[in-house]
């Protein structure tokens, strides 16, 4: 089983943290990653707010290439509405030419109306129509060699894509998929299903069991195994690991609450993200604290026994799954995070390395 680390580029929750600083914790803890023995870095792209703020990971993980010895890279997301097509597939066919073969392409189409918003000419309310336009011309220009198209958003006239794509990413596509549409997306283009650790895993099995059935239909083969996104505190203390990993998940959960406006209204409004106006109504219900139970029942923290129990728990329910797991969030500190990071991988990582 693969166990990668993801980075967020988070500032919220450190008081007065100046982002040249953000940039040196994540990156230093990706360097330890890689020396510890993670299979993939992975990194996000989000933009403008304190949430996250990595405005191109194919430029970061550029950089990465030339000092991860071991571990691979992944984008955790590119996000296709807020990126022109051809340029998306010349990044990372370039991306890939660098890390010698050893990308996993991860794409998404956007959840926050406040980054949206800032994107002149980009309305939310298009964002399923773009993303699947643009997949469908990104991912044949990376098999072809070579971009053309006459879609309602990117009329491309042929182009070559130089450096030529070195190989085809059918085995290496990742997309973020929480709504019923994004899960069809999804199984439609081939693409591993990206989860994250925010709910009951009970309540997103229907969503994987649909993605492998809408898989099955459409190619007469099994979709591979899902990636789950945890939010990982690990230390050896039980009492310490709870208190700490409240605050901190505690933390990262209001800054989640702000930067999407989960519990706001305009989902209903919203074309194409009908599942989160429902969710929405439910948040309301339950209150943060409810949300935050179920975050906390959802994701990785405590004693390295703890974890293990509990991500065995979620293979009994999903089956086999890939884990990417992030170390750095919620105001915790860069020691806290070292100390978490080192732990699980010694007596954690090892063990779930071993599941088939």
């Amino acid at each position: 089983m693969d166990v990668g680390m993801q980075m967020v580029f988070t500032s919220h929750g450190w008081q007065g943290i100046q982002d040249s600083q953000v940039y040196d914790e994540e990156l230093r803890l990706a360097l330890l990653a890689d020396e510890l023995g993670f299979d993939v870095i992975w990194s996000v792209e989000h933009h403008f707010f304190d949430y996250s703020f990595c405005p191109d990971n194919t430029q970061l993980l550029s950089y990465l290439t030339t000092k991860l010895v071991n571990a691979e890279v992944g984008t955790a997301a590119v996000i296709l509405p807020w990126n022109e097509p051809l340029r998306v597939a010349e990044r990372i066919s370039l991306l890939d030419y660098l890390a010698k073969g050893r990308l996993r392409f991860g794409i998404g189409r956007g959840l926050s109306r406040r980054e949206f918003a800032t994107f002149r000419g980009i309305g939310m309310d298009e964002s399923r129509e773009r993303f699947d336009e643009s997949a469908e011309l990104i991912l044949k220009a990376l098999d072809n060699g070579y971009m053309e198209g006459s879609g309602k958003f990117y009329p491309q006239p042929r182009a070559a894509i130089r450096p030529a794509p070195m190989r085809s990413f059918a085995d290496r596509l990742y997309a973020v998929a929480s709504s019923d549409d994004s899960v069809e997306s999804a199984a439609r283009i081939r693409a591993r299903m990206v989860m994250f650790a925010d709910r009951s895993w009970d309540h997103r099995l229907p969503s994987v069991e649909k993605h492998r059935a809408r898989y099955l239909e459409l190619h007469g083969a099994k979709a591979p195994p899902p990636m789950t996104c945890d939010f990982c505190y690990c230390t050896t203390d039980a009492a310490q690991a709870e208190a700490h990993a409240s605050r901190y998940l505690g933390t990262y959960l209001d800054s989640i609450l702000e930067h999407y406006e989960i519990m706001g209204d305009h989902f209903k409004t919203t074309k194409g993200y009908a599942a989160y106006a429902e969710a929405s109504t439910s948040l309301k219900k339950m209150g943060k604290e409810g949300f935050l139970k179920g975050f906390m029942s959802a994701t990785s923290w405590g004693t390295p026994d703890r974890i293990l129990q509990r991500l065995e728990a979620r293979r009994d329910l999903l089956g086999s799954f890939e884990l990417a797991t992030s170390f750095r969030f919620g105001g915790i500190p860069y020691e806290e995070a070292e100390a978490s990071l080192r732990l699980f991988a010694k007596e954690v990582m090892p063990v779930v390395k071993k599941w088939q």
